[in-house]
């Protein structure tokens, strides 16, 4: 059943710690998880130790923690302590669209419109190449940028035409971001508050759809020492993975057939020996089968553990090599 209760959110958060503590390879998506749940029962002082837990152990996504951290540390009475995170954070210029949008969302939700609206401006200056697919996070930004440009009564930009354009709902944006809307909620007259129930069943329908985004479309990466590993212990997987080379190059090209076709949400999944095997034997097959490998990315990919496809703008390529994206396996062919 659906929490709908701080209770069960307590309890949820509960199992769900019990769970990372039986699977400490998926330990930080179910603390981040368990510190959301903690949140909704409104007991911010224990989730604030979950985020503190969290950021000890070096985490892959310490931008993103730090971003919630500080949302619910403003909320918990903390403001000068999550200011100074969310600085942190600015200062680092992340390459994931979320810690930003926590950011902007949090500066935003505490009526900070100036700064919320130059973190949005930041990060999508970043992140967002308008020659380039727009990924859904960057779309994101790119809507939240242009809700508080309303709000804060600004003309429309380059940015702001873009995000109209990205925008598939039937009621356009500046009506959605419109701030007389707050005023037509309270009025009288029937014709302005059923209009307003349209633009928010809306509304709600693009939420619903963002909500039901199913995880990432992802291909599985091996590292090249983890390649090696893999091929040594189950030979027959040579059939699927010649080279490493080879391996590299058809992750990228099924990507972009993929991206080609109009399929969104495509990431990259990283594999280990002992978590293949580990997940092996939980279906009971042997890691030998090739019919394992797309199971054991799409099991990967339903616990947060997906990588964006493509990279932003000026990041690292996905293959570890060190090199941008762009420069590596993002080349395009002339």
């Amino acid at each position: 059943m659906r929490p709908d209760t701080p209770a069960d959110h307590t309890a949820e958060a509960e199992r769900l710690l019990r769970t990372a503590e039986q699977y400490p390879e998926d330990r930080e998506p179910l603390l981040l998880q368990a510190a959301a749940h903690l949140e909704l029962a409104t007991d911010r002082a224990r989730a604030t130790g979950l985020y503190d837990r969290l950021l000890a152990d070096a985490p892959e996504n310490v931008h993103l923690i730090k971003a919630l951290q500080a949302a619910n540390l403003w909320e918990y009475g903390h403001e000068a302590e999550a200011r100074a995170i969310i600085d942190g954070i600015r200062a680092a210029a992340p390459d994931d669209a979320a810690p930003w949008e926590i950011v902007a969302e949090t500066l935003e939700a505490h009526d900070e419109l100036d700064a919320a609206h130059s973190t949005f401006t930041a990060a999508v200056t970043r992140l967002v190449d308008p020659d380039d697919e727009i990924s859904y996070p960057a779309q994101s930004l790119l809507t939240g940028r242009h809700r508080v440009r309303r709000l804060l009564g600004l003309q429309h930009d380059d940015w702001d035409a873009l995000a109209d354009r990205l925008h598939s709902a039937a009621v356009p944006l500046d009506e959605l971001h419109d701030p007389k809307r707050l005023w037509a909620l309270g009025s009288s007259d029937p014709s302005e508050l059923r209009a307003e129930i349209d633009r928010l069943r809306s509304e709600l329908g693009t939420y619903r759809a963002a909500l039901s985004r199913p995880f990432p479309v992802a291909v599985l990466h091996w590292p090249a020492p983890e390649l090696a590993e893999l091929l040594a212990a189950y030979p027959s997987l040579t059939a699927e993975y010649p080279t490493q080379e080879t391996h590299l190059t058809a992750i990228e090209s099924a990507l972009r057939d993929l991206s080609s076709t109009g399929t969104g949400n495509l990431g990259i999944v990283t594999g280990t020996v002992p978590s293949y095997e580990a997940f092996a034997a939980s279906e009971a097959a042997s890691p030998a089968d090739p019919n394992l490998l797309p199971q054991y990315a799409t099991t990967l990919a339903a616990r947060g553990r997906a990588l964006p496809w493509p990279p932003a703008r000026g990041a690292a390529c996905w293959c570890g090599s060190g090199a941008a994206y762009g420069e590596c396996h993002g080349v395009t062919e002339s």
